[in-house]
């Protein structure tokens, strides 16, 4: 019997992972399916694990490609030969599909003529497990187009793995996925998007995507390994493809919209890494970057965000070491040091006024209302310039917080850090002097030791909190550390040693870089007192708590 479906999973050396991917097709709704294992000449146990997988299930076949191709075009590309079925997928072998997800996209496919459809990607992470939906505004309802100018926006949903395609589509236009190339995803994605009449979009999810952000260097994810300059490189290599494909195709007029996607994914992406980048790397990215970023839309620019437009005009300009302290605040409503105005009333980041139009154009930071906006919403840049352990779980940190705004008034200011490792806080009030205008320094102890933990303690991380009062409103933000300093360990044993752990404390090493604090249980923390109230607070435990107490009433 011809299947109805074919769902190739592509594989290279992720034996351990391989059967999971494989036993989430075997659980579909929908049974008449062809699985292909694609293996990109593995090195490790994976052709094994897919021959015994194969022999179990008569729906499975194996391809081994002669050599290995280095990504996931040509495995792809081998089992699109041999697919019998009308209908295309592809499944990583880090992933899984939901078990109705063949059945959902081939529904959309029987209810009209459609040339692909897709469905949501439901992202995991697998250092907590915390679950997401991969682009939801794109797919919240249920919806047919008529091409991309539909909804521009669906440049920024760019994975093959999401959408089930007609093998008479991709057959009538010879769309196969590019080799040799990383980021092949965007390039297959505008493609399909842009020659297609008609496609369906559904809001059930249809792939769940497993993440590990922080993963080692080695096992890394192509889009994780941005660090690598070659990275950087493919990444600027594939939109210049895909910009010659819509000039090609006559779709010249979603440049504005294609390249306001890179701005803002893309070329984010990278900048939120500047600050932990060196100046060899950051003169590299900026060769690299810079000219193909002058070819785009003007129109791309003005739609990003203002602190966006500031980091990638600071590369623009040679600006690095600039740019850098403006990542920090990338998603963060943290302050620039310093802001200049001219006569005209303009706000500029730093501390000159620039001299070119455009230069004015992207770092007038006027609009985010410095000195205007209300006292709990404004902007401050609060970073720790001196941190000094003392004994036991102490930290003495000296703060200097900026305030280009000049919100606050001249002479002491209250402030207090927060931390919360628990539903109590711990409040370590201070004084903010002023050293020159728009600037305060303070010096705060922090004694972790009487941190507020939980009598089953407490396991994960913190960030403090730095709060200002001022005319009876509170402002609180972000604490931003060093960029990097030697972790500190110590021993806490919290409630008169009833409750021990393993305290830590580090830089956040990512995104805009806070001070990060670690608790781990140990000793009968760990081993008696969480797993036991970990069994009680289950949903049937507290049922029957409640029924006793009911009653006893």
């Amino acid at each position: 019997m011809t299947p109805d479906v074919t769902v190739t999973v592509i594989v290279y050396n992720d034996a351990a992972r391989l059967p999971r991917a494989v036993a989430s097709l075997r659980r579909q709704t929908h049974a008449n399916i062809e699985i292909i294992i694609s293996d990109d000449h593995s090195t490790d146990e994976t052709p094994f694990v897919a021959r015994a997988l194969a022999a179990q299930d008569d729906r499975i076949r194996c391809l081994r490609l002669d050599r290995n191709s280095g990504g996931c075009s040509a495995p792809r590309n081998r089992a699109l030969e041999t697919a019998r079925a009308p209908y295309l997928t592809f499944l990583d072998s880090d992933d899984e599909l939901p078990q109705d997800a063949v059945e959902l996209l081939l529904a959309a496919h029987r209810e009209r003529e459609i040339d692909f459809a897709m469905g949501a990607v439901r992202r995991i992470r697998v250092d907590g497990g915390r679950r997401s939906t991969w682009m939801p505004h794109l797919v919240a309802a249920r919806r047919t187009l008529e091409g991309i100018e539909d909804d521009p926006r669906l440049f920024f949903e760019h994975l093959s793995t999401s959408k089930m395609y007609a093998r008479a589509f991709l057959d009538r236009h010879d769309l196969r996925f590019p080799e040799g190339i990383h980021y092949e995803d965007q390039l297959f994605s505008a493609q399909a998007y842009c020659l297609a009449k008609a496609f369906t979009i559904i809001p059930e999810p249809v792939y769940l995507w497993y993440i590990a952000p922080y993963a080692a260097a080695g096992s890394a994810s192509i889009s994780n390994q941005r660090h690598k300059l070659d990275n950087v490189r493919d990444r600027i290599h594939v939109q210049r493809l895909i910009d010659a494909f819509l000039t090609d195709s006559g779709h010249a007029a979603l440049r504005e919209d294609k390249d306001y996607k890179f701005l803002k994914h893309d070329f984010r992406m990278y900048a939120g890494d500047l600050p932990y980048r060196d100046e060899d790397w950051l003169r590299a990215f900026a060769e690299i970057t810079v000219p193909y970023v002058s070819t785009l839309a003007p129109g791309a620019f003005a739609r990003l965000p203002r602190p966006e437009r500031v980091v990638l005009q600071l590369v623009r300009e040679g600006r690095l070491s600039e740019a850098r302290l403006a990542a920090r605040g990338l998603g963060h409503p943290v302050a620039p040091r310093r802001v200049t105005a001219d006569p005209e009333g303009g706000t500029y980041w730093g501390e000159r006024i620039p001299t070119a139009a455009w230069s004015r154009r992207e770092l007038d930071v006027s609009d985010l209302e410095l000195d205007s906006r209300p006292f709990p919403s404004a902007q401050f840049r609060h970073e720790i310039v001196e941190l000094t352990p003392e004994p036991g779980a102490g930290l003495s940190l000296r703060i200097r917080t900026y305030d280009p705004g000049l919100r606050l008034p001249v002479g002491p200011q209250r402030a207090a850090l927060l931390l919360a490792p628990g539903r109590r806080r711990l409040t370590a009030p201070f004084r903010l002097t002023p050293v020159r205008p728009g600037v305060f320094e303070g010096q705060v102890r922090l004694d972790l030791a009487t941190a507020p933990v939980p009598l089953h303690g407490f396991a994960g991380v913190r960030h403090p909190l730095l709060r200002i009062e001022h005319q009876g409103l509170a402002h609180t933000s972000l604490l931003l550390a060093p960029l990097s300093f030697p972790a500190l360990t110590t021993r806490v044993g919290y409630r008169s040693g009833a409750a021990p752990h393993d305290l830590t404390v580090e830089p956040e090493g990512r995104n805009p870089g806070r001070l990060q604090i670690r608790w781990r249980p140990t000793g009968v923390t760990s081993h008696l007192t969480r797993p036991l109230l970990h069994r009680l607070n289950r949903p049937p435990v507290r049922r029957a708590a409640r029924l006793l107490t009911t009653a006893l009433h």
